[in-house]
């Protein structure tokens, strides 16, 4: 059983509209870029693919894409944009565990998503389930949000991450445990309000070396975003890409 939020219909329903700022082409087009260019002329597999924002792009430059999503309904709105299941198949599964057949040469988790798995040893899987779907010399990538925690003043627990008219979000930590929520508050057109949050277990980028060191995969590039601007201490998030080994033994399905 995941650990990870199962998003509801309503939440499905509304994803792209509340994440419309991620559509935006100054933000997709350089993720897609970035990956395309690692996938070469192989295949991709998304994990935590929910509506297609990054693989219905990545799959329209000519690149196989496949997906795993942990929501049937995120699946199903996908399924209403690509509504041919062979054109991008998604197995509903969890990205830590669920398999697609094939090997591929580039997997990939975007948008904060690999947080969604709120226990370390899941996460630990993940990188282990992405590497058994990879074909030697093959990519994972991840992008990831570096914890801001830095800026806490003593007894603060919070963090604002948006502020603006219409959105409010700031996220709350738990230095113990590296379990943290994200709370959003959304003013609508009509003046009414909502709220909504979503559960995540925080990683460090050293932390993520490791759990690609234990799946047999090797840091090869870690840039601050998808236009390969230096990472530094000053990163508030990376885009990190580990290698396969190209003499690695393939792990099979246990």
């Amino acid at each position: 059983m995941t650990s990870s939020d199962l998003w509801d219909e309503e939440t499905a329903q509304g994803y792209d509209r509340t994440s419309a700022e991620m559509f935006a082409p100054q933000v997709l087009d350089p993720t897609v870029d970035f990956l395309a260019q690692l996938a070469g002329t192989g295949s991709a597999l998304e994990f935590a693919i929910g509506t297609g924002r990054v693989a219905i792009p990545l799959s329209s430059k000519g690149i196989p894409v496949a997906g795993i999503e942990l929501s049937q309904h995120m699946a199903d709105q996908l399924r209403r944009k690509v509504p041919a299941a062979e054109d991008l198949p998604v197995v509903v599964g969890d990205m830590a565990t669920a398999t697609v057949p094939g090997q591929f040469s580039l997997v990939y988790v975007v948008f904060n998503s690999i947080g969604n798995l709120r226990t370390q040893d899941e996460q630990v899987e993940c990188f282990r389930n992405a590497a058994r779907h990879l074909s030697p010399g093959g990519r994972f990538v991840v992008e990831l949000w570096v914890p801001g925690i830095r800026r806490f003043p003593p007894g603060q627990t919070a963090v604002p991450f948006a502020v603006t008219d219409r959105h409010v979000g700031f996220d709350t930590y738990d230095m113990v445990t590296q379990q943290g929520t994200s709370h959003h508050y959304r003013r609508s057109d009509d003046g009414g309000a909502s709220y909504g949050y979503s559960n995540f277990r925080y990683i460090w980028p050293a932390e993520c070396d490791l759990m690609a060191r234990l799946a047999g995969l090797m840091l090869e590039r870690r840039v601050a975003d998808w236009d390969g601007s230096p990472f530094t201490s000053d990163s508030d998030k990376h885009v990190s890409v580990w290698r396969k080994p190209a003499d690695l033994p393939v792990e099979r399905d246990r």
